[in-house]
C-alpha cells in the first residue's frame, strides 16, 4: 500500500467540553496518513490519477474550523469519513488530533487521539 502523509497541519478553532474553549478557541495540529495505490499517477504523471493534497488540506480545514463539536474524537470521525466521501481512491486513513493546550491541569506537551479508518464497503 502507498501512503500519502501530511504532518502538522495547524489549524484554529472552537472545539471543546468547556466553554472557554468554545469562546476562546484554541490551536489543534492534524498529521494524516492516507494509505492508497498510486502506480498509475506514478506512470501517468497526471494528478487526476491521485489524490490532491491542496484539496485534503481544504477537506480537513472545513471540518476543524466549522462548527464547534464537544469532542476531539468527533472531529477525527467526521474528517475521515468526509475524505471518504470526497476522494475514492483513499483506502485507509488514519489520523492523528493533536491539542497542545487543553485546559487540563498538570504539565504535558500536548493531549492527542488518533483513528484508522477502512473505506466503507459498498
Amino acid at each position: 500500500m502507498d501512503k500519502i502523509y501530511m504532518n502538522r497541519m495547524v489549524f484554529y478553532g472552537y472545539h471543546g467540553v468547556y466553554p472557554e474553549e468554545n469562546k476562546l478557541g484554541q490551536r489543534f495540529f492534524i498529521d494524516l496518513t492516507i494509505e492508497t495505490n498510486f502506480s498509475k499517477a506514478s506512470q501517468s504523471d497526471d494528478i487526476n490519477d491521485t489524490i490532491d493534497y491542496g484539496l485534503v488540506y481544504e477537506s480537513v480545514k472545513a471540518v476543524m474550523e466549522g462548527r464547534p463539536r464537544k469532542l476531539i474524537e468527533k472531529l477525527a470521525e467526521e474528517i475521515a469519513q468526509k475524505l471518504f466521501k470526497q476522494f475514492s481512491l483513499i483506502e485507509n486513513v488514519t489520523i492523528k488530533l493533536t491539542k497542545p493546550d487543553p485546559p487540563i491541569p498538570g504539565h504535558y506537551d500536548s493531549v492527542a487521539i488518533e483513528i484508522t479508518r477502512k473505506r466503507p464497503q459498498s
